[in-house]
């Protein structure tokens, strides 16, 4: 009766994952998916207050490492997107040429992203001299202001960070959060005196994945990228994917190092303490409203969404139950209210005059962690009953409130880590081998849809495509975390502790 009381409600079952996903972004009123442009959705309240927290988070991982935020404009002039596609197109030959992109000339290309930008050609009637377009990210206007802001050794280390909207004209199917043309975006840019400095900001860049990831409640394979997969204008490019539940993985953040490529490129260069002329060392850092999908994704179930508590726009909603019977009921919920929002949690009251059943249903759907009732009993016995988003249901003493309220949000989020941390132990399972035949190479056994491949590899580029075609999936790269012993790599035997992934990407 359940399932048929779900779907009635319009939730589909979450094991179609592909017809749950969508209808739970509506149903939960994160997004209204009905303006009329094709991925570009209109964020309501809820869905923005819950972004807005993944900002926060993020605003004080930033604070605390001494970035700066800064806001560029949207419009850029064609003429640096030029001057960024011959860098993008020298890197690129250089890294297939195998040679220093010194020794190759700047041609132009239409490498990077001059195909996927939206132009604006005319202000009014006046059709423009320059044409500018939406910014798809900001590594050009940024790095022609560092110039300016850079002139000695005592102006670096530059720690830069921005949260912005981005265009980009995407053209595969469009979903909510994953694949858009309007992107809530989160970018940080460094300048540092040396490769050395870029190493550190990396490393930190690294931990600050790591407290994003605990806060939200879910582990990710990060991974440094394989070189064909590598952002053209970077040294190298580390990437933060999580799988999702039909084991498609989704990229929620990239790290970069660009060395000193993108600073000769734009003249970013400082007078050290020797009155040397030097050029900088880059890194840049970018998230997106993905890491939002991946928290519907990963944590809701059949009945809705289900928040981390750090990121729930409603932490705990308060329902008075009976109120006609006895006045005091609205007083004491209130005064409940008083106390939680007084220490910092975030609170609503329901006292909507609708049954209680709707009630606990809407806010299922919504995923607030934690609902709380009180009743003309509750009030006699001193008690309140307290029912939790990840299952669970008991009375608790009123004079407790603040301390039952604090170990149950610690509970919730330790569920969560311990759900995902399954998740991706059912979904991220060992590669059944290849063997070489006289007709090619062929997997030992079938391979499951919907499954992540871990494996050791020691291979090269060659390996690796043999590895892609076989298996019609993509490499993640070489995994943040090897295996702690010796493993024979698939393709050529040698032993090694490099741990790989092939996984089907959104």
């Amino acid at each position: 009766m359940a399932s048929r009381d779900k779907a009635k409600r319009g939730i589909p079952s979450k094991e179609d994952f592909n017809l749950w996903y969508p209808a739970i972004v509506e149903i939960a009123d994160l997004v209204d998916k009905r303006y009329p442009i094709k991925g570009m959705d209109v964020w309501k309240p809820y869905g923005w207050k819950a972004m807005m927290l993944i900002d926060g988070l993020t605003r004080a991982e930033m604070d605390r490492t001494g970035h700066e935020e800064y806001n560029f404009p949207l419009l850029v002039p064609e003429d640096l997107l030029e001057k960024e596609n011959k860098l993008v197109s020298l890197l690129k030959m250089a890294r297939e040429q195998g040679v220093d992109p010194s020794e190759l000339r700047l041609d132009e290309d239409d490498a990077g992203f001059k195909k996927e930008v939206y132009w604006v050609k005319h202000a009014g009637e006046n059709e423009l001299d320059l044409p500018m377009f939406l910014r798809p990210t900001s590594e050009t206007p940024m790095y022609t202001m560092f110039p300016l802001w850079v002139r000695s050794h005592s102006d670096l280390p530059l720690k830069t960070f921005q949260i912005v909207n981005t265009f980009r004209y995407e053209t595969k199917q469009t979903r909510s959060f994953i694949r858009v043309r309007e992107i809530h975006f989160f970018e940080a840019h460094t300048a540092h005196k040396d490769q050395s400095g870029a190493d550190a900001q990396i490393k930190e860049d690294a931990i600050i994945v790591q407290n994003l990831l605990h806060d939200l409640c879910f582990p990710a394979l990060i991974s440094k990228r394989p070189v064909w997969d590598t952002f053209p204008g970077a040294w190298y490019s580390n990437a933060v994917d999580v799988v999702m539940p039909n084991g498609r993985t989704l990229q929620v953040a990239t790290y970069h190092h660009y060395k000193d490529q993108w600073a000769k490129a734009f003249e970013l260069k400082y007078e050290d303490v020797n009155g040397e002329t030097k050029f900088c060392h880059q890194t840049t850092f970018g998230m997106s409203e993905r890491m939002l999908g991946a928290i519907v994704g990963m944590h809701g179930d059949d009945s809705g969404l289900i928040f981390p508590p750090k990121v729930a726009p409603i932490q705990i909603v308060i329902m008075p139950v009976a109120e006609h019977l006895d006045d005091n009921v609205i007083l004491k919920v209130k005064n409940i209210a008083e106390q939680l929002h007084s220490n910092g949690y975030r609170v609503r009251v329901d006292d909507r005059d609708i049954r209680p059943g709707a009630k606990h249903y809407d806010w299922e759907i919504k995923g607030v962690p934690i609902r709380i009732e009180v009743g003309p009993r509750d009030l006699k016995s001193g008690q309140f009953v307290m029912t939790l988003r990840t299952g669970g249901k008991d009375s608790h003493d009123s004079n407790l409130l603040l301390e039952i309220v604090s170990q149950a949000i610690g509970d919730i989020e330790s569920e969560l880590r311990q759900r995902s941390s399954e998740h991706m132990k059912k979904f991220v399972v060992k590669f059944p081998g290849i063997t070489e035949t006289d007709n090619g190479w062929k997997l030992n056994s079938p391979l499951e849809e919907g499954k992540v491949y871990e494996f050791a590899f020691d291979g090269n580029d060659s390996h690796a495509e043999i590895l892609e075609k076989a298996t019609g999936l993509t490499f993640l790269g070489d995994c943040s975390e090897p295996y702690s012993e010796p493993q024979p790599c698939v393709v050529t035997g040698k032993m090694t502790t490099n741990k790989q992934h092939l996984a089907r990407m959104y």
